[in-house]
């Protein structure tokens, strides 16, 4: 009988203590689930808190992910929420060699420490062994340095029409410039002139003139447009991909013909190289894909190297010394700063061999979409890592919706005129980092 008590008074004893137990645990994940909870409201609100500020303070001229970006490195960056994302944006093609890459950052710093800006009333050391550096690595005589890409293309105008006047013998009321329907060359008044797209260029007149439009990717429109206009045309300005036209790849020798028609017709062939140049599709500039040397190049974005604005003209004697001291200029361009990361910014390339393995590379990436089968996907088109698909919207759902969700999978990518995705990672991705980027691309076209 007391072996029985003594039973029952052990059971209600292990029951009570069981049920303190219980209670302890219930609390410990109380406790920890709203120490979760605090922390990614607290997350959740510093992203949010951010934007605002951006939505308050700032003009509304961007629409972007809503994503706020706080450190980079290589291929990844990371959010305010510590969040790991490949980048396949890469600022535009402006990171090529990658986020925050240590020799371009060590090339800034130590430059830093010693000299920031002289402007051009006097020389300064780095600009001079940067001028030199940029003829024995592309070959041209002289470069015109600048800080933006629009900057550059303004620069090229600029030439041209002083080429025009001064060594072809047009009145300065009629020199004329070819451009292409669908280009981007920037957004300054007279750079936008140029564009065929309404929100580049409406309500923003008056337009500056002296510029015709022909069709991209139209060998006969061109030469219709030089055997009426040739006389007052002194340059055709072309992109050799047209990457915010959704990366619209021309017909294997378009660019040739091109050139070859404005020599017989004594124009320049100036080529927009701020987003194909720099190792971006295969080649160091994609205007060798169709062997050709354009008689001004403008180089930006991967010129910089991911930290700095830095553009450049490229051009020889006859082009470039038409413009005398006095006549164009910039108080940045060509300061320290940026001629020392310019050069480390093509070594990178060159010792990297970025230019092979953007080739590489794009040819998987291309072959490995093409394999989604999707009925999101229309086209899938590029060259080396500039590359897009074209999609087409889906019961309400398009390419931004495909993007939002690609960057809840962990990959930024953006849209470009509302149905199609570009796609460029920086230069120095490997195939493995690229094979899951695109599981992540595969896998958001099947859950969308």
């Amino acid at each position: 009988m007391q072996k029985k008590l003594h039973r029952r008074r052990l059971s209600t004893h292990n029951f009570f203590l069981s049920l303190h137990q219980t209670s302890i645990f219930i609390q410990i994940i109380y406790f920890s689930t709203t120490i979760i909870m605090k922390e990614t409201t607290a997350n959740q609100t510093a992203s949010q808190r951010l934007m605002d500020l951006e939505e308050r303070y700032g003009a509304h001229n961007y629409h972007p992910l809503p994503v706020v970006l706080h450190k980079g490195e290589g291929i990844y960056v990371w959010d305010v929420d510590g969040k790991k994302y490949f980048d396949f944006l890469s600022s535009y093609s402006a990171v090529n060699q990658g986020h925050c890459h240590p020799r371009i950052v060590k090339a800034l710093k130590d430059q830093a420490d010693m000299l920031c800006l002289t402007s051009r009333a006097f020389y300064n050391d780095a600009l001079c062994e940067y001028e030199k550096f940029m003829h024995d690595f592309f070959g041209y005589d002289r470069i015109l340095p600048m800080n933006t890409g629009a900057e550059g293309v303004e620069t090229a105008l600029k030439l041209a029409r002083r080429w025009g006047a001064v060594k072809k013998g047009i009145s300065n009321d009629k020199i004329k410039i070819i451009c292409c329907d669908g280009n981007f060359h920037g957004r300054t008044v007279t750079v936008i002139t140029m564009s065929n797209d309404p929100s580049s260029y409406a309500q923003y007149g008056p337009l500056t003139p002296g510029f015709i439009r022909v069709p991209y990717n139209d060998v006969e429109a061109l030469r219709r447009a030089l055997d009426e206009y040739g006389d007052e045309v002194c340059a055709f300005i072309a992109e050799p991909i047209q990457g915010e036209a959704g990366v619209f790849v021309p017909d294997d020798g378009y660019l040739k013909k091109c050139f070859d028609l404005c020599h017989e017709h004594n124009v320049l062939f100036i080529a927009d190289e701020v987003q194909t140049g720099i190792a971006r599709t295969g080649r160091m500039l994609c205007s060798e894909h169709d062997g050709i040397r354009p008689d001004i190049v403008i180089l930006g974005k991967a010129l910089g190297g991911g930290v700095l604005p830095v553009s450049a003209c490229l051009a020889d004697d006859d082009i470039m010394l038409n413009i005398k001291p006095g006549e164009h200029g910039s108080t940045f361009g060509g300061f320290p700063l940026a001629a020392r990361v310019a050069v480390e910014a093509l070594k990178v390339v060159q010792d990297e061999h970025l230019v092979e393995n953007a080739e590489k590379m794009g040819q998987i990436f291309r072959e490995e979409i093409k394999k989604i089968q999707s009925p999101f996907i229309e086209q899938v088109r590029g060259r080396g890592l500039l590359n897009a698909i074209v999609t087409k919207p889906i019961n309400g759902k398009t390419a931004w919706d495909i993007c939002i969700r690609m960057m809840e999978n962990g990959l930024l990518a953006k849209p470009t005129h509302d149905h199609i995705i570009r796609f460029a990672p920086p230069l120095c991705i490997n195939e493995t980092q690229l094979m899951e980027a695109i599981d992540i691309i595969k896998r958001t076209f099947e859950e969308i």
